[in-house]
């Protein structure tokens, strides 16, 4: 799958890259993206308007709805982006800025962020609800985007102050918990940290190097000094085993399962599940 690096990427309507680190562009799709591989270059406030997106970072997933939106920290991450109703369409506002715009903020408004934070509560993205001056913040954005008139890079940069303003007054313990992308995690935590978060969800081996902003083999090469085996062995053995708890409780069936674990369809399940443990997931409910 091809790696993206926004801004310069499926862009439909933009601001124009301007000088002073700040880029306000308007993102329309018809076409469903599933994991696509993305390098944020800078950070990013991505407005959901319509549809539902997921954001998948070495750690950490989420997925939200029109209602929230999004602040993105740079750096790689697996992104998909659906339409939700038959007749609609994907459309998202995104706001790019650099991290030297983010400093210079905390710098000029101490009062905004009482406390750094501490080591292990940095977060590469921050969830927010869009409440009433948010969603007209974010139209005032669309109105300015579909004018037609290129945004000034002073204009730019005051709608960015304003926001971070607004957010570090009102939420001010998610502000502080950005992460910087200039901090740096140690290979052998973050490699965890990646595969850990991602046992139930279908990521491949060479999604989760590209998460760890690693090459494939170096992956492999350090998962295998952390764990003794290879990623992929690590995975089926850890997914059948959250399978063989999932059945022996006797709730649900194979049917019910096999997607929440990673897996697009029952018969890949069944063919692994006989793999690990020499039996079929309905032979195994009949022996517990």
């Amino acid at each position: 799958m091809k790696t993206s690096e926004f801004p310069t990427v499926r862009c439909l309507t933009s601001s124009q890259n301007v000088p002073g680190g700040v880029s306000i562009i308007s993102y329309n799709s018809e076409a469903v993206s599933i994991n696509a591989k993305v390098n944020l270059t800078q950070n990013l406030f991505s407005f959901l308007l319509e549809g539902q997106k997921s954001v998948h970072y070495a750690g950490r997933r989420v997925v939200i709805s029109p209602n929230q939106f999004l602040l993105m920290s740079s750096g790689n991450c697996l992104m998909s982006e659906k339409i939700a109703a038959p007749s609609g369409r994907y459309k998202s506002l995104l706001f790019f800025f650099d991290d030297k715009l983010l400093t210079d903020f905390f710098t000029r408004h101490p009062q905004a962020v009482q406390a750094l934070a501490k080591k292990g509560e940095e977060e590469p993205f921050l969830v927010f609800e869009k409440d009433a001056f948010l969603v007209n913040f974010i139209e005032s954005l669309g109105y300015m985007l579909s004018s037609g008139h290129p945004l000034s890079a002073e204009l730019q940069q005051v709608k960015l102050e304003e926001l971070l303003v607004y957010l570090s007054q009102y939420y001010p313990e998610q502000i502080r918990r950005l992460r910087n992308s200039s901090y740096q995690v140690d290979d052998g935590l973050l490699i965890r940290s990646a595969v850990t978060a991602n046992i139930d969800n279908a990521v491949t081996v060479e999604e989760l190097a590209f998460l760890c902003h690693m090459s494939i083999s170096t992956f492999k090469r350090r998962f295998a000094k952390l764990y003794g085996t290879s990623p992929n062995k690590w995975l089926l053995e850890k997914r059948m085993q959250k399978a063989a708890h999932l059945l022996k409780q006797g709730e649900y069936k194979a049917s019910e399962i096999y997607f929440q674990l990673g897996y697009e369809n029952l018969s890949s399940f069944i063919h692994s599940f006989k793999r690990v443990h020499g039996i079929t997931p309905k032979q195994f409910q009949l022996l517990n």
